[in-house]
């Protein structure tokens, strides 16, 4: 089945592969299945920026996912540099001072800044052992309207924290979604996960898929097979 381009860029493949090879020849396999790319801190320190700047050429969208935050003189300069790369998102850890820097780097792009909420590795117990006096749901819709206050474009968040972000902050941000696993496959190290159509169901923009695509015998093949479930919604 033949997919829409907008159907196809909900589906964020992570390129977390070991070299700027690997990852072209997944993106080869991938063919016109994949239209968006997540590349994160295992690619990107070897290649990977001139691999998105190449991706960006061929007109595939590509997600930075570096998780940035500094002083604010550095995160607005830094996310100024990879807003001229024509990258679609970037991810800053969501801290007032550090979203309202990335804004300013990003404005007069179409650079989307991602707020990172908590990640979907952690759950309510991680983060009082690293000393968070709330648990995930009220930290994510903390996190949520600091990210919609500094006028940033969305949130990185769980499938299963949605609810409480539309709660804290309605429509006004786009939701991507980590820790998407299809049904029956391996969590690895994920606590809070979802299959492709649950999250969508949601209200999830875009899902950023690894392992389930990237680590499969045939890639191409669960590509399509994550489309089609989400076509089927």
């Amino acid at each position: 089945m033949a997919h829409s381009t907008l159907l196809r860029e909900k589906v964020i493949v992570a390129l977390d592969l070991p070299d700027v090879p690997a990852a072209q020849r997944m993106v080869e396999s991938l063919g016109d299945d994949g239209a968006f790319y997540k590349i994160g801190y295992e690619l990107a320190f070897v290649g990977g920026m001139d691999l998105a700047r190449t991706l960006i050429g061929a007109g595939k969208k590509v997600f930075i996912d570096l998780k940035l935050h500094d002083i604010p003189n550095t995160i607005e300069k830094g996310v100024g540099q990879i807003a001229r790369m024509g990258a679609t998102f970037l991810t800053v850890h969501a801290y007032p001072q550090t979203l309202a820097a990335a804004a300013k780097g990003a404005a007069g792009s179409t650079l989307g800044v991602l707020g990172v909420s908590v990640m979907t590795s952690m759950d309510d117990s991680d983060l009082a052992r690293a000393g968070y006096g709330m648990g995930v749901a009220d930290l994510v819709a903390r996190r949520a309207r600091q990210t919609y206050e500094a006028g940033c474009a969305g949130l990185i968040c769980s499938a299963a924290d949605i609810a409480g972000v539309s709660a804290a902050v309605g429509d006004g941000l786009k939701l991507i979604t980590p820790g998407i696993r299809p049904a029956g496959g391996e969590i690895g190290d994920q606590k809070r996960v979802m299959t492709p159509g649950e999250a969508i169901r949601a209200g999830a923009d875009h899902l950023v898929i690894g392992r389930p695509i990237t680590g499969a015998a045939e890639p191409a093949n669960a590509m399509r097979a994550i489309l089609d479930e989400i076509a089927a919604i």
